[in-house]
């Protein structure tokens, strides 16, 4: 493990990190930050949700750049550590780390952005073992059940311990954890920036909609799990069982040979093929320019059964589509579906 970390802080030049400057997108719009320290003099590291707009990020900044923001963090924190060790007398080498959960949304599981979450916690766990204390939840919706299933397994044992999911009255809850005075106001503390600002802005990043003149390229590269022909004036069916309510059905297409209808039904009679007048519209089909732009959508399966998606080329009496595309059935985590009423 030693070994295996030594190189991977060769191969991020590690040592070098904290002078590395960061793209101007990443200062701007990263939405976390570091501010204060808990009772234990660990640092205390933020992670806002509610505007982060991760298509803008991936759009206008490279993968290995928004990993490597997260790296010196990491390496930010550690020097932090350091300092309190020294400052405090006594051994400092933990962070406490506070996700702000409001706002989370559909958008905020696009495949890319939780592939590189996943990535980043692999590394997180292989390469700064034991580095956070209490992983703190706050004003967590109740996709955040769907979302933690995502990560999970990408976390060992321990670090899923140290989850702490904080309910109503999360402001004083905090208070547990971190001193008033190093705590933000908008946070429950009185710490404030030095203009008074309760959002101590200086510090903590809230994200925001990254401007189209920062974008270097309008859609990424995916590669797509199936590959169908519709013919013409005909539609392609492709049903997904869900289990239970809750489930996030999530999808990715793009066509070839011109656009393409799609909607979501319900299925009313399991076993049999159905058109779509004889099923419960659950996405109103409509026609996508797929061949031009990529789409990808997901929603919230309300309802156990078979949910169809529908790929139209009736309207096309003349052209066949090629359409690949990736399904996917995201299960929320029923450990924190029985503990959280939500």
């Amino acid at each position: 493990m030693l070994r295996k970390h030594m190189e991977f802080r060769k191969q991020q030049d590690l040592d070098n990190i904290l002078a590395w400057k960061l793209p101007e997108v990443l200062v701007l719009y990263g939405a976390s930050g570091i501010c204060g320290q808990d009772y234990e003099g660990s640092p205390v590291w933020y992670h806002i949700v509610r505007n982060l707009d991760l298509k803008g990020l991936f759009f206008s900044a490279s993968k290995q750049d928004l990993l490597r923001s997260k790296y010196q963090s990491c390496e930010r924190l550690m020097h932090q550590c350091e300092e309190q060790t020294q400052k405090l007398g006594k051994k400092v080498e933990k962070v406490t780390a506070i996700f702000d959960l409001e706002g989370l949304g559909l958008q905020h599981l696009w495949k890319p952005g939780v592939e590189l979450a996943q990535e980043f916690l692999s590394a997180l766990e292989a390469n700064y073992p034991e580095f956070l204390k209490h992983i703190i939840v706050v004003r967590a919706p109740s996709l955040f059940a769907v979302a933690f299933n995502l990560v999970k397994s990408y976390l060992n044992e321990d670090t899923h311990r140290k989850v702490v999911l904080l309910g109503d009255n999360w402001k004083q809850e905090l208070t547990k954890f971190i001193s008033p005075d190093q705590l933000p106001m908008e946070f429950g503390g009185t710490m404030t920036d030095p203009d008074g600002n309760p959002k101590c802005l200086t510090k903590i990043n809230y994200g925001g909609e990254v401007p189209r003149s920062y974008y270097l390229r309008e859609q990424l590269r995916i590669q797509y799990e199936h590959r169908v022909t519709v013919g013409r004036g005909s539609s392609q069916q492709v049903e997904n069982e869900i289990l239970f309510p809750g489930c996030v059905l999530r999808w990715q297409f793009v066509s070839d040979g011109g656009d393409i209808g799609f909607g979501v039904f319900l299925k009313t009679k399991i076993g049999e093929r159905q058109s779509a007048g004889e099923m419960t519209e659950v996405l109103a089909s409509q026609r996508y320019n797929a061949h031009m732009v990529p789409e990808d959508g997901s929603l919230t399966c309300l309802k156990a059964g078979v949910y169809v998606l529908r790929f139209d080329n009736t309207y096309s009496l003349v052209h066949s589509k090629h359409i690949s595309y990736t399904v996917e059935v995201l299960l929320p985590d029923q450990a924190f579906m029985e503990k959280v009423k939500f």
